[in-house]
């Protein structure tokens, strides 16, 4: 990058269902305010950071990535995104109970992830 740039900030986009619906805004408007403003920061962090590394981001393989927050009530969430058209896509989000990523929660993010092609 040329030390005249500017970074660029990358655009956020929640998914959006057939139905109209946002599965990831609607999950985070039910967290706590602590929790949301959180996540909220991280995610913002990614989109001026893009491509960013551990801790804050992880690749899951296949164009999907995990957006990695501690929270405040010593939780941990994640949110699932994917880059598609020059966006951030925010798939799914979901309070992490375990070692693992769950298959679910993965499998959710990936059938949305397919569903931006239609």
């Amino acid at each position: 990058m040329p030390e005249n740039a500017q970074p660029q900030k990358i655009a956020l986009v929640f998914f959006r269902t057939l139905s109209g619906s946002e599965p990831v805004r609607e999950w985070l408007k039910d967290l706590p305010e602590a929790e949301r403003h959180r996540i909220g920061q991280d995610l913002l962090r990614a989109q001026w950071r893009w491509p960013v590394g551990m801790p804050l981001c992880r690749p899951l393989g296949s164009g999907l990535w995990e957006v990695r927050t501690d929270l405040p009530t010593k939780r941990t969430a994640r949110v699932l995104l994917c880059l598609h058209r020059e966006h951030l896509i925010a798939l799914h989000g979901f309070i992490k109970k375990t070692r693992t990523t769950p298959t679910e929660d993965l499998g959710m993010a990936r059938k949305r992830q397919k569903e931006l092609g239609r």
